[in-house]
């Protein structure tokens, strides 16, 4: 849960997400090389300049901080070094906890199906994160074609593949927890 203060939208986002957004220039390099700017509302560079501005209703409602894919082409690409993947993940952490209605009520759903299956795992497991999803979303019929065409070609496996590292992993997203309530 990131614990909010009184302090202006760039200096909670840059405390919390440990990298400062006023080192920002707008050179737009962020936006330039994003692959997923077709479909946001609000692109990578604008994203650092409306926390400048403290435009947090407008950021906390949009599609953009859920459709990043935190590739981190972004922050690669940026010459000041702001982590605008580690930005996007602060922004939808105040999203979810500010109990708002979000733009799409399904994005949490999948962020949520997403991230347990990455914490049970080690790894997503598409099966269980889609029966999460749906569960939660009740659209069961929805992409019923596109399941069993990625069945068929093998892209949905029915069980499972092991992965080395579980206690590794399960042990990030308690120190995330940590550092997110603490």
């Amino acid at each position: 849960m990131v614990a909010e203060t009184n302090h202006p939208l760039d200096a909670l986002v840059s405390k919390i997400g440990k990298t400062d957004v006023l080192a920002c220039y707008q050179c737009k390099k962020c936006s330039a090389g994003c692959p997923v700017t077709p479909d946001m509302d609000i692109l990578p560079h604008q994203v650092i300049r409306m926390i400048q501005f403290g435009m947090k209703e407008r950021l906390l409602n949009s599609k953009t901080i859920w459709l990043c894919a935190s590739c981190e082409t972004c922050t690669a690409r940026c010459p000041n070094d702001v982590d605008l993947a580690k930005v996007m993940d602060v922004l939808r952490q105040m999203a979810i906890n500010s109990g708002e209605p979000l733009g799409d009520s399904r994005v949490p759903f999948f962020h949520s199906a997403f991230l347990s299956s990455i914490r049970k795992r080690g790894r997503i497991y598409e099966l269980e994160m889609i029966a999460k999803y749906k569960l939660k979303t009740r659209e069961f019929k929805k992409d019923i074609k596109l399941g069993i065409m990625m069945f068929l070609r093998g892209k949905l496996k029915l069980v499972s593949s092991k992965i080395k590292g579980k206690k590794e992993i399960k042990d990030i997203f308690s120190q995330a927890k940590k550092g997110v309530t603490g």
